[in-house]
């Protein structure tokens, strides 16, 4: 794309996205040119689909509604996933090199960038011929979507020369990779199609784009993990997952288990109900005065036997639990009584006391709901910080519990399940800004997975400690202190339409530099031996603070991914 064209259309939060991007790539070793290249062929593919979208003449109002008073985000929901890899691959990498992990490892997270940059990819095309085909927009952006395209496609194709270059794969495997990744992008561009239908109005493009993503590559790595674990050898596809060697703990496997029983329960909920309604009606002509009843005992089975049953089975299958998994929860929390029931008593404590506190002031109080939300934010920081110092595996188990509770809680208030679906509607009508709608609240999920997720996927090897904290800090301390002290002290604004001050915006870097501070002496009196240099992480910090000073995006979910990536290098 043309440097005059890129200056003509380059607001704010493209431009700290191409500086994230830019930092990634300086970063990234020799050996991972075909996906640092990729990488930077995908922001500018991105980067000239956002500005069509972004078109004064909306070439996608006609096919989404997406939230109100939101751009559309591509670049941002584009990069973010695919940087994030990058940034793993790279530290990965160095734990080969120091013989902490199997090459083993390094290749299929490897293989998991190339589905995530294909899910990406594919819906980027997708969004193309959309704008193509309303015949809007700027013609020149068109040009360059289509010179993008063919690009990506031809290094899509040399990626399975390069990433099989003196490796003794036969036909069949190089087939099946290629398959595999193409089968991400298809599911991707399915899947975003039925979250911008079925939730109208309640996400920018660019957030619906990194949930999709998120979602077909865990569901992805689900299949390959059980793939891997079928008995025998009848299965071709086995062979080629198991040579990877897919190793997940017990608490992996129990919430990944959990967290997609609990997404493809409403499938399985609505398939069931409809079943009933067509024998119902079959026999009773039309009789529906016992109708919702028995829809809520067919909700609250259905939900015991996908649960207790099903989800266990599956996590039975691909680990060897040596007893029911929900039996092997209740054992691990009563190995070490006395840490982790104190712990538990702590966060009932202050979740119950904080809540009460807030909820009637969100009723009584004229203070701003938005600042109220940040109260939230410093509660996160009380409750994660000892576990995640002293109980981390306990504080991967208990983010699984909470996510999982967060989503039976969603599904309740929104296919309004007596006893608690009215009561839970209007709880969390008291916390919502216009983030939310109605029809989805997403804030809640926002916090806890931008808190949770650095934490899961810095499981295993790490040598960069602090960025398993990335989550807690931007969110935690860097965004809440961003709002107050730029809502009571804020002059300067970064734009003419924002809201976001320079004022906040350098309270929140400085903060979240602060607690870095205080951090690391706390990580080294723990066990964590690891060298720092403050350089980095003053870039880092300094980029997810401008990020969240210009993005228009729901900042609780990129945050804290695009700080984690900028640790870990």
């Amino acid at each position: 794309m043309g440097v005059s064209l890129i200056l003509q259309h380059l607001t704010g939060e493209r431009a700290v996205v191409l500086l994230y991007v830019i930092r990634i790539l300086f970063s990234t070793p020799l050996s991972l040119l075909p996906q640092s290249f990729s990488l930077f062929l995908l922001s500018l593919f991105a980067l000239s689909i956002e500005i069509s979208a972004d078109d004064s003449s909306n070439p996608l109002a006609d096919s989404f509604t997406t939230r109100p008073g939101a751009s559309s985000g591509t670049l941002l929901g584009a990069v973010t996933l695919p940087g994030l890899m990058v940034s793993r691959l790279i530290q990965v990498l160095r734990a080969v090199s120091l013989q902490e992990v199997g090459i083993e490892e390094l290749e299929y997270l490897k293989l998991q960038y190339w589905a995530a940059s294909t899910s990406c990819f594919t819906v980027l095309v997708f969004l193309c011929i959309i704008c193509k085909c309303q015949g809007k927009g700027t013609n020149s952006v068109f040009k360059w979507n289509e010179i993008f395209y063919y690009i990506f496609i031809t290094l899509l194709v040399g990626f399975v020369l390069v990433s099989l270059y003196g490796k003794t794969y036969d036909g069949w495997r190089v087939a099946l990779i290629s398959l595999w990744v193409l089968c991400h992008g298809f599911a991707a561009v399915k899947l975003i199609q039925i979250i911008l239908h079925l939730f109208p109005a309640c996400s920018s493009i660019g957030e619906s784009l990194l949930v999709t993503t998120g979602l077909v590559i865990y569901l992805g790595d689900m299949l390959a993990y059980t793939v891997a674990k079928i008995p025998g050898y009848f299965f071709p596809a086995k062979a080629f997952f198991a040579q990877y060697g897919i190793e997940r703990s017990e608490i992996s496997t129990i919430i990944q288990g959990m967290i997609f029983g609990l997404l493809l329960f409403p499938v399985f909920y609505k398939y069931l109900l409809l079943m009933w309604e067509y024998f119902f009606n079959l026999s009773s002509n039309g009789d529906t005065g016992n109708q919702e009843r028995i829809q809520i005992v067919i909700f609250y089975a259905s939900l015991t036997i996908m649960l207790v049953v099903v989800v266990p089975s599956w996590m039975q299958l691909v680990h060897s639990f040596h007893m029911h998994p929900l039996l092997w929860v209740l054992h691990f929390v009563f190995s070490e009584p006395l840490k982790r029931l104190t712990l538990c008593t702590y966060w009932m404590v202050v979740i119950c006391l904080s809540v009460r506190r807030f909820y009637n002031t969100s009723k009584n109080s004229k203070t701003e709901r938005i600042l109220l939300r940040k109260y939230y934010h410093l509660m996160a920081v009380s409750i994660f910080v000892p576990a995640l110092i002293y109980q981390p595996m306990f504080l991967n188990l208990a983010f699984g519990a909470a996510l999982a509770v967060f989503l039976l809680m969603e599904i309740i208030r929104i296919w309004k399940i007596w006893p608690l679906g009215h009561v839970v509607h209007q709880f969390m009508n008291a916390f919502t800004d216009h983030r939310d709608s109605d029809l989805l609240i997403v804030s809640h999920f926002s916090l806890l997975l931008g808190c949770a997720l650095p934490i899961w996927l810095s499981s295993g090897f790490t040598d960069r400690p602090l960025a398993s904290f990335a989550g807690i800090l931007s969110l935690g301390i860097g965004d809440t202190m961003a709002s107050m002290v730029g809502h009571k002290y804020g002059v300067l604004r970064w734009s003419k339409t924002g809201k976001k001050t320079i004022e906040g915006t350098a309270a929140g870097i400085t903060s979240v530099l602060a607690a870095c501070f205080v951090l690391l002496p706390l990580l080294a009196a723990t066990g964590y031996i690891f060298t720092m240099e403050w350089f980095p992480l003053i870039v880092a910090v300094t980029i997810s603070g401008l990020l969240e000073a210009y993005t228009a995006q729901l900042d609780n979910a990129f945050i804290p991914l695009v700080f984690y990536s900028l640790l870990c290098l």
